[in-house]
Parts: structure tokens; sequence; C-alpha cells
């Protein structure tokens, strides 16, 4: 029976008409005037220079975070001597402690 069912489907092909199909019609696009299309790489780049004026340049990148508790007490000591703030060896270990989990 199945060469039965693929026969009818065969011979329906045939005896369909073939489905036409349209095109898409073309998307309708403006004209734009020669004078905009040189003025949006000037556009661009004004854009970007002004990015990079406007952007705060930062002096040193952030430091990555320590391994041990030492080295993140001695970078809290730094850190809290290039500020000014008041401290001492002692809260720089425990806040570098509780910063590690330990």
């Amino acid at each position: 029976m199945p060469a039965k069912k693929a026969a009818k489907k065969a011979a329906a092909k045939k005896e369909a008409p073939a489905k036409e199909t349209q095109a898409p019609a073309p998307a309708v696009v403006p004209e734009v005037p020669a004078a905009a299309k040189v003025e949006a790489p000037a556009k661009k780049a004004a854009k970007k220079a002004a990015t990079k004026e406007a952007a705060p340049k930062a002096e040193k990148s952030a430091p990555k975070p320590p391994k041990d508790v030492a080295t993140a007490a001695y970078l809290n000591y730094l850190n809290r001597k290039a500020k000014g703030l008041p401290g001492s060896q002692e809260s720089d270990w425990l806040a570098a402690e509780k910063s590690e989990g330990s």
C-alpha cells in the first residue's frame, strides 16, 4: 500500500497547478542628499573625539584582589596612607581579614 500513496502524491503534484510566488515589493528608500552622506563619518569622528575628551582618565588601574591576608593588609596600609586617613597596622590587618573572609 505505501507504493499507492506515493503514486497518488506524485499524481497530485503533476495535476496541481504550480503556485506562483510573488517577490516581495522592494522597500522604498528615501533619497538622501549627497551632503548628508558625507557628514555621517565626520559626525562619528567628532563624537569619538568628544567621548575621549569627556572620559576621565584613571591614573592607575584598580589593584587586583590579593591572594593572602598579609598582602591585603599591606594594600590597605598603602591606600590609607595615600588618602591621609588615620589608622594602625592592626586596623589594616583586621580589615584585610574581613575582606578575605578569614
